[in-house]
């Protein structure tokens, strides 16, 4: 759904794709906060995600301002992303412009989200993979902080394939709230009024970097399949 004109498009989501691994390993891991998000909205919206082989992953419909709005999370695992969410959006005839990715981004600390119309991948292989299936990078994208590791000798593969700590969670929760409310504004005021008003928002103060001078920083861009 979008409405447009010829100076200032409007763009309204109608597929919400979580990216993340389908194994129970993966659980509550900082890479899966996409299936977390998607977890939390069909909750507020009491709806089940069920398995759909066609498009190789779980999904729900609901209505949202007369609108059908459907909820993805890909079983493909996160480098084949993009396979699934083109399945959705050939079999229902969709844009690419009215798919919204909620993922994980090191580069934003925990609390905070960000939401962009486009862009590039930004070494996520989910959203690689989403580009390359769908041809563009003209897709929203909402972002969520999991932090760079508070301690610099940790890897990044073993960060974002890592589970949130005990002192997290309550943190977890909160932005999943604000992933909400922010997805929700995208549906009633479009894209770019969900952008303006929740890419400020931080539900966490910044995390101090804790330095181990014994061990230099490992970490890497993630480059297996499930990175």
């Amino acid at each position: 759904m979008s409405s447009r004109s010829a100076s200032n498009p409007i763009v309204y989501p109608r597929l919400i794709v979580g990216l993340g691994n389908p194994e129970p390993k993966y659980d509550r891991t900082r890479h899966n906060i996409g299936f977390a998000a998607i977890d939390a909205l069909a909750a507020d919206w009491k709806v089940n995600l069920s398995e759909t082989k066609r498009f190789k992953g779980e999904i729900a419909e609901v209505r949202a301002g007369g609108e059908k709005i459907y909820l993805l999370k890909p079983l493909t695992y996160m480098n084949r992303s993009g396979e699934s969410i083109q399945s959705v959006l050939s079999w229902y005839k969709l844009d690419p412009e009215s798919v919204m990715v909620i993922y994980d981004d090191m580069d934003l600390p925990l609390g905070r989200i960000r939401i962009r119309m486009s862009g590039s991948a930004g070494g996520h292989n989910g959203v690689k993979s989403t580009i390359e299936q769908l041809g563009t990078q003209k897709f929203p994208r909402l972002r969520i902080g999991i932090g760079r590791p508070r301690v610099q000798a940790v890897g990044t593969v073993s960060h974002v394939l890592g589970k949130f700590s005990t002192e997290e969670a309550p943190i977890v929760k909160d932005v999943l709230k604000l992933t909400f409310e922010a997805v929700d504004c995208s549906l009633k005021r479009g894209v770019e009024m969900a952008m303006n008003r929740y890419n400020s928002r931080n539900v966490a103060p910044v995390p101090k970097v804790e330095i181990d001078a014994s061990s230099p920083e490992s970490g890497t861009s993630p480059t297996q399949s499930d990175a």
